[in-house]
């Protein structure tokens, strides 16, 4: 049964007047996120730039809590990655000469489906990642730092808003003016991006996870880039393009085995503790001992596990009739968007990085191997599951902020459920006046939309380049997650572009350095001296950091508003 007190509290944070607000806000971000995602084949986590304007025009209105606030926005950031979704799989299709059977119908049919399979995957694998992983989630952490910083101001305001204007200020002169460049240090190496990323939110974010997982995402990348491209090409094993297909296959491969390993070893067996997690019970106890509700949706366990058996069948028929796949083909996408989300959850857990359409070519590819289907569904299927993977990642880092403020998930979960169907619309919509507009010739590398990601797409529908390397690389990240060990950071740092990869190190290295120094400078001093100092210095680490993040992400979304006008206006 639900507690009264619970059902009070997750309806004071979920509220009229922020539904109003979250939900304009959630139009405005979606459509600017899509003409992004095209244009620049990039999309910035609008979390806290959401979480700020959430707070601001609350507070115009009375009195806000910073729940309040935190569920406000959660409905504004929603959309963001359902665009990406959208943006990053499905133009692949029209580049391939499939415009007429792609169309604002298809596109909200994907949006949709993958819209609810985020939500129901999300409302089972909150309990194990947010409460019992107890993973960093860099952005929803710094979404909630920031969002307390506004509210206390103090020594923590002003670190956290200095550090997002000189961010801010940085990325500016970097994307709108030109006046630094994007890669510091580029070396010509065939077969290799190496660089240095020029951006203070990937630093961050190797600050922020640093240790143990960005060591084994940086092992990655040098294995994939210096011992199979490198290397191997020089060996005469392989050229230079086979290598590069093998590194793909490879980092796929241990992806998708970690996912595995993560539902059939942390998942499956808790069952039981999951379903507790959506009771509604309304006063359980977050992560971090803050008082956030472990439920997300209100009823009984009966009623709970109806609702979901419910919406996951509909998308089922959804996709049967909107998008003419097979049953089986249905279904087989279903499972595999559960098992993708949570590599999802996992990546953007430990790194801050959702790459959704990897997710959505994982599913694609294996579905291509067992099933006769059409070229232009595989990007329908790809679609689905990036949808499911980029909302996951949204919404996990919301239950993420919502675990250190104490927001009730239930709140956060339904927030997620309202502006992950507008952003359907609003994507699918923008998505199709764009195409309109420009007609499918704009997309592509070199073209008016870049589309980057739905280019590799497109170009792997035709199968994996290294079915070898997809087979070991699976088995090798079921075993190794198995034995405890990171195997999705291992696979992602030989699936991403090595300077992203070399980025994150760099800032892995730069925590490392201070608490060396820190440390080094405290140890004369009594220990309770030496501690406090040791935890104010780690507190105002994570605040600059965090302030970084979200000063570069608050950039680029108002960059990407810009562009929407721009765009719209020549």
């Amino acid at each position: 049964m639900d507690n009264p007190s619970g059902r009070a509290s997750w309806r004071g944070q979920l509220t009229a007047r922020g539904v109003v607000i979250g939900c304009i806000g959630c139009v405005v971000i979606t459509a600017s996120s899509a003409y992004t995602a095209l244009k620049l084949g990039a999309l910035p986590w609008p979390i806290v730039f959401a979480a700020i304007v959430s707070l601001f025009f609350l507070k115009l209105l009375g009195n806000a809590s910073l729940n309040e606030a935190n569920v406000t926005h959660t409905i504004m950031s929603a959309g963001a990655m359902v665009a990406g979704g959208l943006a990053f799989t499905i133009p692949g299709a029209w580049m391939l000469g499939y415009a007429n059977e792609v169309g604002f119908a298809q596109m909200l049919v994907v949006a949709l489906a993958g819209t609810g399979l985020g939500l129901v995957a999300t409302a089972i694998i909150h309990r194990h990642f947010i409460v019992d992983a107890n993973l960093e989630f860099p952005m929803g952490a710094s979404a909630a730092q920031t969002l307390r910083a506004t509210e206390a101001g103090g020594k923590t305001g002003r670190r956290l808003f200095a550090s997002m204007g000189l961010a801010g200020a940085y990325a500016v002169l970097r994307d709108a003016l030109g006046a630094v460049p994007t890669m510091l240090a580029a070396l010509p190496i065939p077969g290799v991006s190496f660089g240095i990323y020029n951006s203070p939110m990937m630093l961050s974010v190797g600050f922020l996870v640093g240790g143990v997982a960005v060591a084994w995402w940086f092992a990655g990348a040098l294995l994939a880039n210096f011992g199979i491209v490198v290397a191997g090409s020089a060996a005469g094993l392989w050229a230079v393009d086979a290598a590069q297909g093998i590194v793909k296959s490879l980092g796929m491969g241990l992806m998708m085995g970690a996912g595995l390993a993560v539902v059939a070893k942390d998942i499956v067996p808790q069952l039981a503790g999951i379903v507790r997690g959506v009771r509604g019970t309304g006063n359980g106890t977050g992560a971090d001992g803050n008082g956030a509700a472990e439920s997300l949706v209100t009823g009984s366990v009966r009623t709970d596990a109806g609702t979901f058996a419910v919406i996951v069948a509909a998308i089922v028929v959804l996709m049967c009739m909107g998008l003419g796949l097979p049953p089986v083909v249905s279904v087989a996408v279903v499972l595999l968007a559960f098992v993708t989300t949570a590599m999802s959850a996992q990546s953007c857990g430990q790194t801050g990085i959702d790459p959704m359409e990897i997710f959505g070519l994982i599913v694609l590819l294996l579905v291509s191997a067992f099933a006769q289907v059409r070229e232009v569904q595989l990007f329908f299927i790809a679609g689905v599951v990036a949808v499911a993977c980029g909302l996951a990642g949204d919404v996990m880092n919301d239950f993420k902020a919502g675990s250190i403020l104490g927001t009730d998930p239930r709140a956060q979960w339904l927030g997620q459920a309202i502006g992950g169907v507008l952003g359907a619309v609003v994507s699918a919509a923008v998505m199709m006046a764009l195409v309109e507009a420009y007609g499918p010739d704009a997309f592509g590398l070199g073209k008016e939309f870049v589309s980057a990601q739905a280019s590799v797409v497109a170009t792997m529908v035709s199968g994996i380049p290294s079915v070898p390397a997809f087979v070991i690389g699976l088995a090798a990240g079921i075993a190794l997650y198995w034995a405890g060990l990171p195997a999705m950071m291992l696979g992602l740092g030989v699936y991403l572009p090595f300077y992203m990869s070399f980025t994150a190190a760099l800032g892995a290295a730069l925590k490392w350095a201070i608490d060396r120094v820190r440390a080094a400078r405290t140890a004369s001093l009594p220990a309770d001296e030496r501690a406090a100092r040791d935890t104010d210095a780690q507190e105002a680490g994570v605040v600059i950091a965090s302030g970084v993040l979200g000063g570069e992400s608050i950039v680029g979304v108002i960059i990407a508003m810009v562009s929407v006008i721009a765009g719209l206006t020549a």
